[in-house]
């Protein structure tokens, strides 16, 4: 199982001798793929810790983890923000409950007169509406819903998180609740199940070897016979 870290800004590949210079932490799609290349028949372990960065980025590393057929298991360790949160529904996703996960609409630093402001007006609420299908496919919500939850620059506990499916599990925490009865009894435990199970499937000689050791000896040097 291979390792992928995204972490630091989201950047083209042209832009990474920049940070790596001033060795500040940045992630672009040379390093991700990189990592799939040298292990493509392994699944990745992808550990986030984002502000974010440059959109088209962003969604080129989501459609690379997402068609990587190996599978991949995503880890929000810090924060996935922006662009990172794309990244973040790219395949099943578990975050810790420390970390934040940001989403909001796409941003631009465009300048020019009215029809360029027009103009790019229309553009980014495309690019919203495109990038909101990594939310919508990944939580099952609408369009409307995930647009709403974008245009008020929602921030995102674990908790919160999970409640919209924009996550699978919060890490650390028990994957199955206990199991609760109301009898008189108590239910085996999973572990006695799986050594039963054991014995069960052992040959016959290895079977009787094991049964010889649970042989319980109540006062000194008498056993009484229990078998399986």
């Amino acid at each position: 199982m291979a390792r992928i870290d995204i972490r630091g800004v989201i950047i083209p590949n042209d832009y990474k001798w920049y940070y790596d210079w001033f060795e500040e932490d940045s992630t672009c799609p040379r390093d991700v793929q990189k990592v799939i290349d040298a292990y493509p028949n392994e699944m990745h372990d992808i550990y986030i810790n984002s502000p974010g960065g440059a959109i088209d980025v962003g969604s080129e590393i989501y459609t690379m983890l997402r068609g990587h057929a190996a599978g991949i298991k995503i880890y929000i360790t810090g924060q996935a923000c922006s662009a990172a949160s794309v990244i973040a529904a790219a395949g099943y996703c578990e975050m810790s409950p420390t970390a934040l996960l940001m989403v909001h609409c796409v941003s631009s630093r465009a300048r020019g007169n009215h029809s360029d402001m027009e103009h790019m007006a229309e553009v980014l609420r495309t690019a919203d509406r495109a990038l909101c299908t990594a939310y919508m496919n990944k939580t099952g919500m609408t369009e409307r819903e995930v647009l709403d939850m974008m245009e008020h620059e929602t921030w995102l506990n674990a908790q919160q998180a999970l409640e919209r499916k924009l996550i699978d599990k919060i890490m650390f925490e028990q994957q199955e609740p206990e199991l609760m009865t109301a009898s008189m009894f108590a239910l085996p435990s999973k572990e006695q199940m799986e050594r039963a199970r054991t014995l069960a499937m052992a040959p016959e000689m290895e079977r009787a070897m094991m049964n010889l050791k649970l042989l319980e000896l109540e006062g000194a040097g008498k056993w009484e016979e229990k078998s399986i």
